[in-house]
């Protein structure tokens, strides 16, 4: 396991992954087991990415989810026009870190937080752990690509593991663009942002699975009707068009299924 592969060494499996995953798109999804070769890809974007967002270096990421690693899904997002990987995120089964950090950082205790969410229900839980894209994806419409693909996958991929509750801590930027897409998330038992691993805005919180999908939607939908400008008479109808577009992606799966790859989660066993 590593969150250091050497470049040659990313650009070599990526190109192997590539391969077996032929198609005409410039983007392709993997959803991968915790042991998977690309695994060590994408935790190697998430240390790239995290250490320069939040000073985790690759101690501190074995610290932090080393715990984590049997329980983990990976996805991974590769970029066929260079044989790189252009971002990356994981769950984790069962409420992983988010639920065994909340308590202490909410000042409350488990049971609460179960409760209040009503996650006692039997359903399966899983704690969208990191979502990480790469620098050079986050300046132009790529970047809405790679994080809607990502996204996508851990729609699908919980779905094929029959969740049903999604916990996650989400830093002010992730939250913010999730937030802008519609997603409705419910802060966790009323919390307010606090600091938490380097993000000095972290929120925790919780969201029905199946209620990601179709808050996309509803914004989508939103989003198609008549703009009425802000309080200063601006409209802003390009990043209205961008935002629908990628609401509809998303939570329909157009444009971007045929593009995700989910052998590695179908072929785990399936829950009971």
């Amino acid at each position: 396991m590593s969150y250091a592969l050497d470049a040659d060494i990313v650009r070599t499996r990526c190109l192997t992954a590539l391969a077996e995953h032929p198609s005409t798109n410039r983007f392709v999804a993997l959803a991968i087991g915790p042991t998977d070769p690309m695994a060590d890809v994408a935790r190697t974007v998430e240390r790239i990415v995290f250490e320069a967002s939040f000073e985790l270096d690759e101690a501190t990421m074995l610290k932090e989810y080393g715990p984590y690693e049997e329980q983990s899904f990976f996805f991974l997002v590769i970029d066929r026009e260079t044989g790189m990987p252009a971002g990356a995120a994981r769950a984790i089964d069962g409420g992983g870190k988010t639920l065994d950090d909340a308590p202490k950082l909410l000042n409350t205790e488990l049971s609460e937080i179960v409760d209040y969410h009503h996650m006692h229900d039997g359903g399966r839980i899983w704690d969208y752990a990191t979502l990480a894209v790469l620098p050079a994806y986050r300046s132009d419409r790529n970047s809405l690509t790679v994080s809607g693909m990502l996204y996508r996958t851990f729609i699908n991929a919980g779905h094929l593991r029959g969740v049903r509750h999604v916990v996650c801590m989400l830093d002010g930027g992730a939250y913010r663009n999730l937030k802008m897409l519609g997603v409705r998330f419910i802060p966790m038992v009323g919390s307010e942002p606090f600091d938490y691993l380097g993000s000095p805005e972290n929120r925790a919180l919780y969201i029905p699975l199946d209620d990601i999908a179709a808050s996309m939607a509803d914004q989508a939908e939103l989003l198609s009707r008549p703009e009425v400008p802000d309080a200063n008479g601006r409209r802003r109808p390009g990043l209205r068009r961008i935002t629908a577009r990628l609401a509809t992606q998303v939570s329909s799966g157009l444009d971007l299924d045929p593009h995700i790859e989910m052998a590695a989660i179908e072929r785990r066993r399936q829950p009971r």
